[in-house]
Protein backbone atom coordinates (compact mmCIF):
# COMPACT_ATOMS: atom_id res chain seq x y z
CA UNK A 1 0.00 0.00 0.00
CA UNK A 2 2.91 2.02 0.24
CA UNK A 3 4.54 1.56 -2.67
CA UNK A 4 0.79 2.75 -4.26
CA UNK A 5 -0.14 5.96 -2.70
CA UNK A 6 3.98 7.15 -2.55
CA UNK A 7 3.39 9.50 -5.48
CA UNK A 8 0.20 10.65 -5.08
CA UNK A 9 -0.65 14.27 -3.11
CA UNK A 10 -1.23 13.75 0.77
CA UNK A 11 -4.88 14.92 -0.11
CA UNK A 12 -5.48 12.45 -2.48
CA UNK A 13 -3.78 9.51 -0.14
CA UNK A 14 -5.95 10.83 2.99
CA UNK A 15 -9.07 9.96 0.30
CA UNK A 16 -7.85 6.50 -0.82
CA UNK A 17 -7.04 5.42 2.28
CA UNK A 18 -10.44 6.44 3.94
CA UNK A 19 -12.04 4.92 1.15
CA UNK A 20 -10.46 1.87 2.21
CA UNK A 21 -11.46 2.39 5.72
CA UNK A 22 -15.37 3.04 4.79
CA UNK A 23 -15.07 -0.68 2.36
CA UNK A 24 -14.21 -2.14 5.19
CA UNK A 25 -16.95 -1.24 7.56
CA UNK A 26 -19.02 -2.30 4.29
CA UNK A 27 -17.31 -5.73 4.49
CA UNK A 28 -18.21 -6.07 7.87
CA UNK A 29 -21.98 -4.70 7.26
CA UNK A 30 -22.01 -7.43 4.79
CA UNK A 31 -22.16 -10.14 7.35
CA UNK A 32 -25.54 -9.31 7.15
CA UNK A 33 -25.92 -11.44 3.94
CA UNK A 34 -24.81 -14.87 6.01
CA UNK A 35 -26.34 -14.49 8.97
CA UNK A 36 -29.45 -12.75 10.77
CA UNK A 37 -27.64 -13.30 14.18
CA UNK A 38 -24.08 -13.03 15.82
CA UNK A 39 -23.44 -14.84 18.52
CA UNK A 40 -22.87 -12.28 21.37
CA UNK A 41 -19.54 -12.93 22.57
CA UNK A 42 -18.06 -12.89 19.09
CA UNK A 43 -19.34 -9.28 18.85
CA UNK A 44 -18.19 -8.29 22.64
CA UNK A 45 -14.79 -9.74 21.73
CA UNK A 46 -14.90 -7.54 18.05
CA UNK A 47 -15.97 -4.24 20.00
CA UNK A 48 -13.14 -5.19 22.80
CA UNK A 49 -10.63 -5.81 19.48
CA UNK A 50 -11.80 -2.40 17.87
CA UNK A 51 -11.18 -0.22 21.41
CA UNK A 52 -7.65 -1.38 21.43
CA UNK A 53 -7.09 0.22 18.08
CA UNK A 54 -8.13 3.16 18.77
CA UNK A 55 -6.20 3.15 22.41
CA UNK A 56 -3.11 2.45 20.45
CA UNK A 57 -3.14 4.50 17.75
CA UNK A 58 -4.32 7.84 19.91
CA UNK A 59 -0.87 7.23 21.51
CA UNK A 60 1.31 5.47 18.54
CA UNK A 61 0.11 7.36 15.87
CA UNK A 62 -1.03 10.79 17.00
CA UNK A 63 -0.23 11.72 20.21
CA UNK A 64 3.33 10.31 20.56
CA UNK A 65 3.61 12.49 16.91
CA UNK A 66 2.40 15.57 18.31
CA UNK A 67 4.41 15.62 21.22
CA UNK A 68 7.31 15.11 19.05
CA UNK A 69 6.38 17.93 16.27
CA UNK A 70 5.99 20.14 18.91
CA UNK A 71 9.56 20.52 20.07
CA UNK A 72 10.11 21.34 16.82
CA UNK A 73 7.22 24.05 15.52
CA UNK A 74 5.39 25.37 18.56
CA UNK A 75 8.21 26.47 20.88
CA UNK A 76 6.01 28.96 23.25
CA UNK A 77 4.36 26.05 25.11
CA UNK A 78 6.36 23.42 26.92
CA UNK A 79 6.56 20.75 24.35
CA UNK A 80 3.56 18.84 26.23
CA UNK A 81 1.23 21.49 25.87
CA UNK A 82 -0.21 21.39 22.34
CA UNK A 83 -0.72 17.64 22.97
CA UNK A 84 -2.88 18.54 26.55
CA UNK A 85 -4.94 21.26 24.90
CA UNK A 86 -5.66 19.51 20.81
CA UNK A 87 -6.46 16.01 23.47
CA UNK A 88 -9.03 17.44 25.55
CA UNK A 89 -10.54 19.73 23.09
CA UNK A 90 -11.20 16.71 20.98
CA UNK A 91 -12.68 14.92 24.11
CA UNK A 92 -14.99 18.11 24.66
CA UNK A 93 -15.58 18.55 21.24
CA UNK A 94 -17.20 14.64 20.89
CA UNK A 95 -18.92 15.39 24.46
CA UNK A 96 -20.48 18.28 23.37
CA UNK A 97 -21.81 16.70 19.87
CA UNK A 98 -22.81 13.22 22.10
CA UNK A 99 -25.22 15.58 23.78
CA UNK A 100 -26.68 17.12 20.93
CA UNK A 101 -26.89 14.90 17.69
CA UNK A 102 -29.41 12.28 18.30
CA UNK A 103 -28.12 8.65 18.24
CA UNK A 104 -28.77 5.05 19.70
CA UNK A 105 -26.26 2.78 20.77
CA UNK A 106 -26.80 -0.45 19.13
CA UNK A 107 -27.43 -3.00 22.28
CA UNK A 108 -30.00 -0.14 24.10
CA UNK A 109 -34.06 0.27 23.20
CA UNK A 110 -35.17 3.72 21.46
CA UNK A 111 -36.45 4.91 24.60
CA UNK A 112 -32.69 5.14 25.84
CA UNK A 113 -31.78 7.27 22.50
CA UNK A 114 -29.05 9.96 23.59
CA UNK A 115 -29.02 13.22 22.00
CA UNK A 116 -32.23 16.16 21.55
CA UNK A 117 -35.18 14.24 21.82
CA UNK A 118 -36.41 12.88 18.08
CA UNK A 119 -38.32 10.78 16.72
CA UNK A 120 -36.34 9.31 13.99
CA UNK A 121 -36.48 5.97 13.20
CA UNK A 122 -34.45 3.38 14.79
CA UNK A 123 -32.11 2.16 11.67
CA UNK A 124 -31.36 6.06 12.00
CA UNK A 125 -30.08 7.10 15.19
CA UNK A 126 -28.11 3.23 15.17
CA UNK A 127 -25.99 4.84 12.30
CA UNK A 128 -25.65 8.41 13.63
CA UNK A 129 -24.68 6.64 16.58
CA UNK A 130 -21.24 5.07 14.03
CA UNK A 131 -20.76 8.09 12.53
CA UNK A 132 -19.57 9.47 15.55
CA UNK A 133 -17.02 7.12 15.40
CA UNK A 134 -16.34 7.46 12.40
CA UNK A 135 -15.73 11.56 12.26
CA UNK A 136 -12.71 11.39 14.59
CA UNK A 137 -11.00 8.31 13.22
CA UNK A 138 -11.85 9.64 9.43
CA UNK A 139 -9.90 13.26 10.79
CA UNK A 140 -7.41 11.03 12.47
CA UNK A 141 -6.26 9.52 9.52
CA UNK A 142 -6.43 12.66 7.07
CA UNK A 143 -4.37 14.64 9.48
CA UNK A 144 -1.84 11.54 9.63
CA UNK A 145 -1.56 12.12 6.10
CA UNK A 146 -1.60 15.44 5.92
CA UNK A 147 1.63 15.79 8.08
CA UNK A 148 3.98 13.76 6.21
CA UNK A 149 3.67 16.67 3.01
CA UNK A 150 5.66 18.89 5.82
CA UNK A 151 8.31 16.17 5.83
CA UNK A 152 9.07 15.91 9.56
CA UNK A 153 10.54 12.96 11.10
CA UNK A 154 7.61 12.10 13.44
CA UNK A 155 5.27 11.99 10.70
CA UNK A 156 6.13 9.16 8.15
CA UNK A 157 3.83 7.64 5.56
CA UNK A 158 4.19 4.28 6.90
CA UNK A 159 3.09 5.20 10.24
CA UNK A 160 -0.01 6.76 8.07
CA UNK A 161 -0.42 4.03 6.03
CA UNK A 162 -0.33 1.56 9.80
CA UNK A 163 -3.09 4.08 10.94
CA UNK A 164 -5.08 3.11 7.99
CA UNK A 165 -4.93 -0.01 8.70
CA UNK A 166 -6.05 -0.12 12.11
CA UNK A 167 -8.97 1.70 11.77
CA UNK A 168 -10.00 -0.23 8.66
CA UNK A 169 -10.00 -3.03 11.28
CA UNK A 170 -11.76 -1.59 14.11
CA UNK A 171 -14.06 -0.44 11.53
CA UNK A 172 -15.40 -4.14 10.79
CA UNK A 173 -17.29 -4.75 13.63
CA UNK A 174 -18.84 -0.90 13.85
CA UNK A 175 -20.45 -1.91 9.94
CA UNK A 176 -21.49 -5.41 11.64
CA UNK A 177 -22.73 -3.79 14.96
CA UNK A 178 -25.28 -1.77 12.54
CA UNK A 179 -26.44 -4.23 10.29
CA UNK A 180 -27.18 -7.45 12.55
CA UNK A 181 -29.01 -5.91 14.84
CA UNK A 182 -31.59 -4.02 11.77
CA UNK A 183 -31.64 -7.54 10.12
CA UNK A 184 -32.64 -9.34 13.32
CA UNK A 185 -35.28 -6.52 14.05
CA UNK A 186 -36.98 -8.25 10.60
CA UNK A 187 -35.30 -5.28 8.30
CA UNK A 188 -33.94 -6.92 4.56
CA UNK A 189 -30.80 -7.56 4.12
CA UNK A 190 -30.05 -5.17 1.60
CA UNK A 191 -31.32 -2.51 3.42
CA UNK A 192 -29.70 -3.54 6.87
CA UNK A 193 -26.53 -3.27 4.37
CA UNK A 194 -26.74 -0.03 3.08
CA UNK A 195 -27.79 1.44 7.07
CA UNK A 196 -24.28 -0.47 8.08
CA UNK A 197 -22.21 0.50 5.68
CA UNK A 198 -23.66 4.48 5.59
CA UNK A 199 -21.98 5.13 8.70
CA UNK A 200 -18.60 5.30 6.98
CA UNK A 201 -19.38 7.05 4.41
CA UNK A 202 -18.07 10.38 6.66
CA UNK A 203 -14.35 9.25 6.74
CA UNK A 204 -13.56 10.08 3.23
CA UNK A 205 -14.90 13.70 4.09
CA UNK A 206 -13.16 14.13 7.65
CA UNK A 207 -10.11 12.65 6.12
CA UNK A 208 -9.68 15.04 3.27
CA UNK A 209 -10.33 17.91 5.18
CA UNK A 210 -8.08 16.77 7.63
CA UNK A 211 -5.36 16.24 5.16
CA UNK A 212 -5.69 19.89 3.29
CA UNK A 213 -6.34 21.48 7.05
CA UNK A 214 -3.01 20.48 8.43
CA UNK A 215 -1.36 21.04 5.09
CA UNK A 216 -1.83 24.75 4.95
CA UNK A 217 -1.70 25.43 8.47
CA UNK A 218 1.55 23.84 9.64
CA UNK A 219 1.66 25.15 13.06
CA UNK A 220 -2.14 23.39 14.13
CA UNK A 221 -0.29 20.13 13.11
CA UNK A 222 0.33 19.17 16.78
CA UNK A 223 -2.78 20.18 18.10
CA UNK A 224 -5.25 18.34 15.31
CA UNK A 225 -2.79 15.08 15.74
CA UNK A 226 -3.89 15.28 19.84
CA UNK A 227 -7.42 16.24 18.91
CA UNK A 228 -8.38 13.73 16.86
CA UNK A 229 -6.96 11.17 19.83
CA UNK A 230 -8.81 12.88 22.23
CA UNK A 231 -11.69 12.15 20.71
CA UNK A 232 -11.00 8.59 19.44
CA UNK A 233 -10.17 8.13 22.93
CA UNK A 234 -13.73 9.43 24.09
CA UNK A 235 -15.34 7.32 21.73
CA UNK A 236 -13.67 4.40 23.07
CA UNK A 237 -14.46 4.91 27.20
CA UNK A 238 -17.88 6.28 26.24
CA UNK A 239 -18.74 3.41 23.77
CA UNK A 240 -16.82 0.88 22.98
CA UNK A 241 -15.55 -0.59 26.35
CA UNK A 242 -19.02 -0.51 27.92
CA UNK A 243 -20.66 -1.61 24.85
CA UNK A 244 -18.14 -4.56 24.51
CA UNK A 245 -18.73 -5.47 28.51
CA UNK A 246 -22.84 -4.57 28.95
CA UNK A 247 -23.36 -8.50 28.03
CA UNK A 248 -20.85 -9.83 31.14
CA UNK A 249 -18.47 -11.20 28.79
CA UNK A 250 -15.78 -8.99 30.67
CA UNK A 251 -12.52 -11.32 30.41
CA UNK A 252 -12.98 -11.82 26.24
CA UNK A 253 -13.54 -8.39 25.79
CA UNK A 254 -10.47 -7.13 28.13
CA UNK A 255 -8.32 -9.69 26.13
CA UNK A 256 -9.19 -9.00 22.98
CA UNK A 257 -8.55 -5.34 23.94
CA UNK A 258 -5.38 -6.16 24.87
CA UNK A 259 -4.95 -7.55 21.54
CA UNK A 260 -6.15 -4.94 19.22
CA UNK A 261 -3.94 -2.33 21.22
CA UNK A 262 -0.77 -5.03 20.46
CA UNK A 263 -1.92 -4.78 16.64
CA UNK A 264 -2.19 -1.42 16.13
CA UNK A 265 1.36 -0.91 17.87
CA UNK A 266 2.68 -3.66 15.96
CA UNK A 267 1.65 -2.18 12.70
CA UNK A 268 2.34 1.41 13.64
CA UNK A 269 6.53 0.57 14.43
CA UNK A 270 6.75 -2.14 11.95
CA UNK A 271 5.41 0.26 9.14
CA UNK A 272 5.96 3.74 10.61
Amino acid sequence: MIEFLAPFHPAVQALFATLFTWGVTALGAALVFFFKNVNQRVLDAMMGFAAGVMIAASFWSLLAPAIEMSRESVTWLPEWGPAVIGFMGGGLFLAAVDKIMPHLHPSLALEQAEGVPTKWRRSVLLVLAITLHNIPEGLAVGVAFGAVAHGLPSATLGAAVALAIGIGLQNFPEGTAVSVPLRREGMSRGRAFWYGQLSGAVEPVFGVLGAVAVMTMKPVLPFALSFAAGAMIFVVVEELIPESQRAGNTDLATLFTLLGFSVMMVLDVSLG
